[in-house]
């Protein structure tokens, strides 16, 4: 059945015809719009290119116009180069550092400013070969020969093709310098460490040097004060035996001069010794209570002769605030001030010398004293004032032949007072004067007790005491054979340490003097053995001519005792051996009322053996014979010391002759006897001057100890009657 289409069906088909013809029109249509646009965007293309490339063109003037600006404000020299290495620009900074003009300088040769050409063209070729190079060191040819470090790139065009290269030559000197000066820092202290450490090795060297040449120093010492001593010991003792026999008065006065000869050597090398110890550091110094203003006068007593002789004026001004009793060593400050007294009185042939010792400070503890010393003589020319400290050291040529002395004086002060811990001081005008001064420190003694005696008499009582001397020089044991036998000890000799051993085998000894030097078995060696192999305790004295603290440490670390110098003093020689054999006979002083009724020790100088004797133990004659003592001896003294000062030899000689008996009759020490007998023939024959006020001043003094013990003796007698 053929298909019947509807109306409905043949409208549809029609419209659809229509539709896609209409569809077909507006694709037309679309595509033509379509076509506008494009042209449009073309358009629109074209403008916005043209916008950006004005726009690009814009912002590459506003960055080269920055980057000038930049290049320019660098303070390093910037250059752009051709390929074959021609300025083709520069910066301001290039311009200074070669000073010439950017115009000259545009189509040079970059290499012709730098020091080294060749190195400058291999480069700036290293730029454009690698694209780069940097820290390339070069010398720019300015006035300074700049150092920089050259740092370079190439720049290209748009299609990468290379123009030219752009490099910055950084200025370096000041980081140059800083090394150079590292540099030199670096070597002057390697330089320096080297020169130290040669330095260190030649000190250790030189130390080496030194201690060796102190130690033979000291060794040359104590050899020459033993070769010197030896047979000063026998001089001086042999004299002072023969000035205890009868004697006529010019034999007495040739071996007095011989006497006070050899004491001026003794002094000399003890200058000597004294300066070597304070050199090695080894000067000891005693603390000891002691009455300064009664030390300092008795100690100015020894030089008013000489002054009475030059008719100086001798002036002494104390601190009456200085404390009664000090702590310190009066020996060493006498022999300070003898030092500068004596230059004094030497020096000065007119006007006064004035000692002044005043008070600076003090706490509860210490005192600070000042002691100055000066003149009215020749003075010291002040280009040798620091000289005269120096050892052997005066002022000129000339003063050792007009004024005598060695130039050691000084020098020992100055070392005396630094090692106490002070510094000397000298004021000088040449024609006018000179003053020494010094300040020293002392502690202050609680104790207000007298002082004790260390000395102590020889008593007739000790006879029976054995010594063996140990001495190989048949002088000395002659000299000690004459002491120990006028001590009424008995005595054998050894002429070294063997023989000495072999006779304290077969013998019993009380003490040994025992001599150090010695062939075959020195002293040392001798003591050794007998504290280690015999075992033995027998005190031991060290007779030696060397008193060098060295040698004292030995002796105490060998086991001897003690030690005696030699010139041997007799009365230390005493009482050295009665304080180790025996111990010295003390009778005990009640003291003042005010001092609470303690009792102090003190060794008497009197003996009244002789006197009870005589009188017969009658209570009343003692008394009697102390009482015109106490009354003659003090006017005696007295008149014996004015009538030197007058020179009035007739009245000094009577007033000595007057007191000879008296030592004997109260039982003091025959030498002094012999002093007072010195001082009547020194009177008689008005000779030897100089040497009376020291023996009137040791009088004095043993005078002024036995009134005290003879006031002391006269009570106790009186309370028991």
């Amino acid at each position: 059945m053929k298909p019947v289409m509807s109306k409905m069906e043949k409208y549809n088909g029609d419209d659809l015809i229509v539709a896609r013809k209409e569809l077909a029109f507006q694709s037309e249509a679309r595509e033509k719009l379509e076509s506008d646009l494009a042209i449009v965007r073309k358009e629109l293309a074209f403008q916005n290119e043209e916008n950006r490339k004005q726009a690009l063109s814009y912002s590459a003037r506003l960055a080269s116009q920055y980057s000038l600006s930049l290049i320019e404000a660098s303070r390093d020299p910037l250059f752009t180069i051709s390929p074959e290495g021609k300025i083709t620009d520069m910066n301001n900074a290039s311009v200074k550092i070669t000073d010439m003009s950017r115009e000259s300088l545009i189509g040079t040769d970059f290499i012709n400013y730098f020091t080294e050409p060749v190195k400058a063209t291999e480069g700036y070729q290293q730029v454009f070969a690698k694209g780069y190079v940097a820290d390339y060191p070069l010398t720019i040819k300015d006035g300074e020969l700049t150092d920089v470090l050259f740092n370079g790139s190439v720049y290209k065009d748009d299609k990468g093709n290379v123009l030219g290269a752009v490099v910055v030559a950084r200025v370096i000197t000041e980081q140059k310098r800083i090394e150079k000066e590292l540099t030199e820092a670096k070597e002057f202290a390697e330089l320096a460490t080297k020169i130290a450490e040669e330095a260190k090795i030649k000190a250790e060297t030189a130390m080496r040097i030194a201690e060796d040449a102190v130690k033979s120093k000291q060794q040359f010492l104590s050899n020459m004060s033993h070769e010197i001593r030896t047979p000063m010991n026998a001089i001086i003792g042999f004299t002072k035996v023969v000035l205890k026999t009868n004697l006529s008065v010019k034999q007495k006065e040739y071996l007095t001069a011989i006497k006070m000869s050899g004491d001026a050597l003794i002094v000399l090398i003890n200058d000597i010794l004294d300066l070597a110890k304070v050199d090695a550091g080894k000067m000891t110094f005693e603390q000891i209570p002691f009455k300064m203003a009664l030390s300092i006068s008795a100690m100015l007593h020894l030089f008013e002769t000489k002054i009475m002789e030059k008719n100086l004026l001798l002036v002494k001004e104390y601190d009456t605030k200085i404390p009664e009793m000090l702590i310190g060593d009066p020996v060493r400050l006498h022999q300070i001030i003898l030092n500068l007294v004596s230059n004094a009185v030497k020096f000065t042939s007119e006007g006064e010398i004035i000692v002044s010792v005043r008070l600076l400070n003090e706490d509860d503890e210490r005192v600070n004293i000042e002691f100055a010393v000066s003149d009215t003589g020749i003075g010291i020319p002040e280009e040798k004032i620091e000289k005269i400290f120096e050892n052997f050291a005066q002022a000129s040529s000339n003063t050792s032949r007009l004024y005598g002395g060695t130039g050691l004086g000084l020098a020992i002060v100055k070392q005396l007072v630094k090692a106490q811990g002070g510094n000397i001081s000298v004021k000088s005008k040449l024609g006018k004067g000179s003053i020494f001064s010094f300040a020293l420190s002392f502690q202050k003694s609680k104790d207000e007790t007298e002082l004790e005696s260390r000395t102590t008499e020889m008593d007739i009582e000790i006879k029976n005491i054995r010594v063996l001397v140990v001495e190989d020089m048949a002088l000395n044991q002659l000299l000690m054979k004459t002491l120990l036998d006028d001590f009424g000890f008995e005595r054998d000799i050894a002429g070294n340490g063997k023989i000495a051993l072999e006779k304290l085998e077969a013998k019993s000894y009380d003490i040994i003097l025992m001599d150090l030097q010695m062939p075959e078995m020195n002293g040392f060696e001798t003591t050794e053995y007998i504290r280690n192999k015999m075992n033995s305790k027998i005190p031991i004295i060290a007779l030696t001519a060397d008193v060098t603290t060295v040698d004292l440490a030995k002796c105490k670390a060998v086991g001897m005792n003690d030690y005696i110098a030699k010139p041997v003093d007799e009365r230390l020689l005493y009482q050295k051996i009665v304080e180790l054999v025996k111990k010295p006979i003390q009778i005990n002083y009640k003291r003042n009322e005010q001092n609470n009724g303690d009792q102090i020790k003190k060794i008497k100088c009197i003996d009244l053996n002789y006197l009870i004797g005589r009188t017969k133990s009658d209570p009343a004659l003692m008394m009697e014979m102390i009482s015109l003592y106490l009354e003659q001896t003090p006017p005696l003294i007295a008149a014996m010391k004015q009538s030197l000062k007058d020179k009035d030899w007739i009245l000094l000689q009577a007033a000595a002759h007057k007191m000879i008996p008296s030592f004997s009759i109260m039982g003091i020490s025959s030498d002094y006897e012999n002093i007072a007998i010195q001082v009547k023939e020194y009177a008689v024959s008005q000779q030897q001057t100089d040497g009376i006020l020291f023996l009137l001043l040791q009088l004095e003094n043993i005078c002024e100890q036995a009134c005290l013990e003879l006031k002391e003796e006269y009570n106790t007698i009186k309370n028991t009657r």
